[in-house]
């Protein structure tokens, strides 16, 4: 006979603040479109971009890899907003059409219904802004929320002024507001020569492009464009280091010992799908080289359009590219290049597989290597996050994801998608927890914290509580409450 829990959270949770026929999060022009043609099918639509990014996100490389090379314009809200409506017609087309328009609106989750989360009212997708979190129902979810710089670390590169071509096109267009003067591009794919061709074009001196490989990548078209321009483009050549100063990058010298004076150093070796918020949800992707790497598969009721469903497939393969890249990079990285910024990990402490360097480091922890782990079966990305903290800083990621399963696949000699991505969970962007814990919750929610938060009986099922197999779960548990 099935009993139901008096103090479990089902059916208490408080409907929805709004709900729409569609919601579309990100307001490039996949996501416009989509939202202008529903709305004009006659549905409700909210149209929801975490653009113009707040200042800090930005100082945090989030969503972009920013490289502190912003200006302070982008710390004024209100004229960030109007800059994206001038570099962004349609939005004003989307408005007019019925959309509702949310800019500087994160979305941090999306929630369904399922075995492990059988408490919602409906689908929700989780909101935020500078001042408060919400959830909005929907009957479809469009996620357009495009795709984002791919780092790769090299020695220096942990300090400003080295940047992702997806956050220079973004200051450079959207946002007007880009900090440098000099840059050279790491790169020479479409990516590469789209974005240096689009610097030179507003007038940003392009001190160059690196190509590792031995003839430039993009289109013959492009290549035209940027001999026309008279950029140089080093082929068979990796930067490797970056110098610089109090301000950051000041020059980088190559393999082949040329030295380039630039301030800013942008990583174009390519973008790939944003799929936080697919990953989060539990759902699913695949591996596709030719798209740009995991991109989502078929989601009931989710819709992923633009990039972010997959770069547009030219042919070429995008990660066999970045392998070699990161390659090259390792070649020329000591042992303390910083692999994972935020929380200061080097390459040694990764493939080591050492705790961060604040905390104590046991003889048992310093036997521990990548290479130990891999007798017991292939590498998790999530178990060495949790044994190194890579990946666990503000940045959520964001800036070492992709390269430390790059690094792990080269270590264990392994083709990239044999060792997973370390997981995404929600929220996928960083918001204070005095906004993300503000909510209501009624009387009925609250009744029986002290069963589900309470020690001892914070893993003990209800039912059992007050029976004598309380202390059987107390003693198979070990008496210190930890699974």
């Amino acid at each position: 006979m099935h009993r139901s829990d008096p103090h479990a959270i089902d059916g208490k949770l408080p409907a929805p603040s709004a709900r729409y026929d569609v919601v579309v999060i990100g307001a490039g022009p996949s996501g416009l479109a989509a939202a202008i043609e529903a709305a004009k099918a006659g549905k409700s639509v909210l149209l929801a971009d975490e653009h113009p990014v707040p200042g800090a996100a930005m100082g945090n490389d989030v969503p972009l890899f920013f490289g502190g090379r912003m200006t302070t314009a982008t710390l004024n809200a209100e004229r960030m907003i109007e800059t994206i409506f001038i570099s962004e017609p349609a939005l004003e087309v989307a408005m007019l059409a019925g959309v509702e328009v949310q800019l500087g609106t994160a979305a941090w989750a999306v929630y369904r219904n399922g075995p492990a989360l059988a408490s919602l009212p409906e689908r929700v997708v989780g909101l935020a802004d500078a001042s408060r979190a919400w959830l909005v129902g929907f009957d479809e979810l469009v996620i357009a929320t495009g795709a984002r710089d791919l780092a790769i670390g090299f020695p220096g590169w942990n300090q400003p002024g080295v940047m992702g071509a997806a956050a220079l096109t973004m200051l450079l267009s959207r946002y007007q507001a880009f900090a440098g003067k000099r840059v050279l591009f790491i790169g020479s794919h479409d990516l590469a020569l789209e974005t240096a061709l689009l610097a030179h074009e507003k007038g940003v001196d392009v001190a160059g492009i690196v190509e590792v490989r031995d003839a430039p990548q993009g289109s013959a078209e492009l290549v035209q464009s940027i001999h026309a321009a008279r950029i140089p483009i080093h082929t068979g050549d990796v930067v490797a280091r970056a110098d610089g100063g109090i301000d950051g990058v000041e020059h980088a010298v190559l393999r082949s010992g040329l030295e380039i004076a630039c301030d800013t150093i942008c990583l174009a070796i390519g973008v790939v799908p944003s799929i936080e918020l697919l990953d989060a949800m539990g759902g699913k992707r695949t591996l596709d080289p030719m798209r740009g790497g995991f991109i989502p598969a078929d989601e009931p009721a989710i819709r992923f359009v633009g990039d972010c469903a997959g770069l547009p497939d030219t042919g070429f393969d995008h990660v066999a590219y970045r392998m070699e890249w990161a390659q090259a990079f390792g070649a020329v990285s000591a042992p303390d290049t910083i692999v994972c910024q935020c929380e200061e990990v080097t390459r040694a402490d990764l493939i080591g597989v050492q705790p961060p360097n604040y905390l104590p480091r046991p003889d048992a922890m310093c036997a521990r290597s990548l290479e130990t782990l891999l007798h017991d079966g292939p590498a998790n990305p999530d178990q060495i996050k949790r044994l190194t903290r890579a990946g666990m800083g503000v940045c959520q990621g964001r800036r070492c994801r992709d390269q430390v399963a790059m690094m792990l696949a080269l270590e264990a000699g392994k083709p990239f998608g044999t060792i997973p991505l370390a997981t995404h969970r929600a929220p996928v962007r960083p918001i204070p927890l005095n906004i993300l814990a503000d909510w209501e919750e009624g009387d009925d929610m609250r009744a029986g914290w002290d069963v589900w938060f309470g020690i001892p009986t914070q893993w003990i099922p209800y039912r059992d509580i007050g029976t004598p197999r309380e202390q059987q779960h107390q003693d198979a548990i070990g008496g210190n409450m930890s699974l």
